[in-house]
């Protein structure tokens, strides 16, 4: 199927990008219950020896070659170890906030690119995306506030997920074209593998290390973890295959009231006043960006 007949398609873009927006904040409640189990190592292992063990038959089975060399190589590997700090962070913050609090202060990512865009590759950014930038700035700093009041720095944690995956962002827009993306996954997540399990079997007594016993419903929320985690990487995958991304940039703003929703559900958190009206204020800036990304794009 051609890139045209694929764009000609936004629905069913739409209807996995809104899978995407469900299943991740799922995958990170997941990881939030499991945070109280077992090791961060552990976890973030799980994770992505699913995703290898998942998507190497996939991208096999689709002709996709995954022997990489020289300079895609050196990305993709540079790629994986932002991947491991950017899920380790995220995994990590959650043992200490609310999902919802969580996902929003992660959400100054879209900021944090547009300033990396501006400073380090020289990207054009005019006063309005600047101005919406500190305006998300201070709504992810109403969201921090109350969390910093009550876990102290562990608040800021979200802050560094947004950073590392902005690099993380940077790193794949530089070989998007270059490898396929089913392929690319398939070989960080083997990648991944290979990095943690010496560290977990070897290191024992390094922090948030140690291969764990565990129980049946343990293992079957480990295997829940993996499964989710790939999925959700999937959907977003194929949903670029079917519309732009444009228009299905505005919709991941979409995980954070799933990611309250199911916060609620599980946990029976909700975020307070304050934290509340900063998530309103950065959902606000970061669709504003957006919008204001696109009609530069068309004019």
């Amino acid at each position: 199927m051609s890139r045209h007949a694929h764009i000609d398609r936004p629905y069913i873009g739409i209807l996995f990008m809104l899978g995407f927006c469900v299943l991740a904040p799922l995958g990170d409640a997941l990881a939030k219950v499991l945070g109280g189990r077992l090791d961060l190592g552990m976890l973030v292992l799980t994770r992505f020896a699913a995703q290898a063990a998942i998507l190497l038959p996939i991208a096999l089975l689709s002709g996709a070659t995954l022997m990489l060399r020289g300079r895609v190589l050196a990305l993709v590997s540079i790629r994986t170890l932002l991947h491991i700090a950017g899920i380790s962070t995220m995994f990590t913050s959650l043992r200490y906030l609310p999902l919802a609090d969580a996902l929003a202060i992660a959400f100054v990512m879209p900021f944090v690119m547009l300033l990396l865009g501006k400073f380090v590759l020289g990207e054009e950014v005019g006063p309005h995306r600047l101005w919406a930038s500190v305006v998300g700035f201070a709504g992810t700093l109403l969201v921090i506030q109350p969390n910093f009041a009550e876990v102290g720095a562990p608040a800021l944690l979200p802050v560094g997920v947004a950073v590392i995956f902005a690099l993380f962002m940077l790193v794949t827009r530089q070989i998007a074209k270059e490898v396929d993306p089913v392929a690319l996954q398939a070989v960080s997540g083997l990648q991944a593998s290979a990095i943690l399990l010496p560290v977990l079997v070897f290191l024992p007594d390094l922090p948030g290390s140690g291969l764990a016993s565990f129980d049946l419903t343990t293992g079957w929320l480990l295997l829940a973890l993996g499964s989710v985690g790939t999925a959700a990487h999937l959907l977003m995958t194929w949903s670029l295959r079917f519309a732009p991304a444009s228009t299905l940039a505005p919709m991941q703003y979409l995980e954070i009231p799933f990611g309250t929703v199911i916060g609620w559900l599980i946990f029976r958190d909700l975020p307070n006043g304050l934290a509340a009206l900063g998530i309103l204020v950065t959902i606000g800036a970061g669709l504003y960006i957006i919008l204001r990304e696109r009609r530069l794009a068309r004019s």
